[in-house]
């Protein structure tokens, strides 16, 4: 109840910040048309009010998504199957109350399209935490969210068009910097260790078995459990390479629609500025493809799927929590993308490590705390080049 009222405050604070961007453009445009040159200053306002308001998201989600799937860290769910449809489920309510907020903007299907991308790499998360733990996993993906998403904003790449920074050598430096230090976690081991299920973490739909004493037991070991130490630390970093890829790359049927609304004869033509106006058709692809998923998984499955009821709760949580993290990102998108994707993509790797060491303790012994600690400089000065190269 507590994540929910959260999820609802926060979206009514970003419909307020919606507000206020609206009525200085408006305010903006006014004084250029009647003012001329005073109208400079009212425009430098305007920009310094979105840096702001960017600045202010980009930090809300640096938390929310290095902190989203604590809930569920201790929380047995399975393969992952069921927790990723509980997760984007709370997803899709996070952006219905913000549409409703918003007062319904117009709805492009495009926009689903990278929702559906996002769920492709959704659904390797659990995999990716039982074998290399959630702060090494997160690190990882981020580094090549961070690669994808940075990229075809500066250099224009699907059509989206190439964003001009004020200082281009800061940006590069930064972004650098920034991608060095998520490398640079590689090299950090993490201590991931199976819990012994307990009578609550029972499936309730899979086939038990009797054992030769007589005993019930559950058929609940997954093939990945018995791979060797190396062989699951490769797999689980070649997962965490692939989700940084797909999640880079959900944004851009977004910058994609906006960059094509400024073309008379796109299809797209009129279509909104403002990111946050693509949440809920994005947020809908997220929830269909992950039902398509889970509908698939469950056909496989024989209609026996691994359903863990004590994973609800935990997972409804760290949807809401990741979707008021994006609707963050949406908004700071809106102020610069390239400034927003080297800060955001990086930075809550840094939290879910703080989360790995202080209270989980999956990051161990002094060569791995000097390793972090070089990395968690390189993204601070990373962070602070990126936001300065807009300046």
């Amino acid at each position: 109840m507590g994540m929910l009222k959260l999820g609802v405050l926060c979206s009514i604070l970003l419909a307020a910040c919606h507000a206020h961007l609206s009525a200085l453009h408006h305010r903006g445009t006014k004084a250029q048309q009647i003012q001329g040159v005073g109208s400079q200053s009212v425009s430098n306002a305007t920009n310094s009010t979105q840096l702001t308001y960017g600045y202010v998201s980009c930090g809300v989600a640096v938390f929310f998504y290095g902190s989203n799937f604590v809930p569920v860290k201790k929380i047995h769910t399975g393969d992952g199957l069921f927790f990723q449809w509980v997760l984007c489920a709370a997803v899709w309510c996070t952006s219905l109350v913000a549409n409703i907020i918003l007062r319904s903007p117009d709805f492009w299907p495009l926009a689903m399209l990278g929702g559906a991308i996002w769920a492709t790499g959704n659904i390797t998360v659990v995999p990716i935490v039982k074998t290399i733990g959630l702060s090494l996993g997160l690190l990882i993906w981020a580094s090549f969210n961070l690669l994808i998403g940075w990229a075809s904003s500066r250099f224009g790449w699907f059509g989206i068009g190439a964003e001009v920074v004020a200082n281009p050598t800061l940006n590069y430096i930064g972004a650098g910097l920034c991608l060095l230090s998520a490398l640079i976690f590689f090299f950090i081991k993490s201590d991931v260790s199976n819990q012994p299920s307990s009578t609550e973490e029972t499936p309730l739909l899979i086939n038990s078995i009797v054992n030769t004493d007589g005993l019930q037991t559950l058929d609940d070991e997954f093939w990945m459990d018995r791979l060797r130490p190396r062989t699951k630390r490769l797999f689980g970093i070649s997962l965490a390479v692939v989700a940084g890829l797909l999640y880079g790359s959900s944004f851009i049927p977004v910058l994609y629609i906006k960059r094509q609304a400024l073309q008379p004869d796109s299809p797209y033509y009129g279509a909104s500025q403002f990111d946050l106006d693509y949440v809920f058709a994005q947020f809908s692809g997220i929830f269909l493809a992950s039902t398509f998923y889970f509908l698939l998984y469950c056909a496989v499955m024989k209609n026996r799927p691994r359903v863990y009821s004590n994973a609800i709760l935990p997972g409804f949580a760290s949807g809401l929590m990741w979707g008021v993290a994006t609707c963050c990102w949406f908004l700071a998108n809106t102020s610069s993308p390239v400034v927003s994707f080297p800060i955001i993509t990086t930075g809550p790797g840094l939290i879910a490590a703080m989360w790995g060491v202080l209270v989980f303790k999956e990051i161990k012994g002094l060569c791995n705390f000097l390793v972090l600690g070089a990395a968690f400089s390189l993204v601070v000065a990373g962070a602070l080049l990126t936001s300065f190269s807009k300046v």
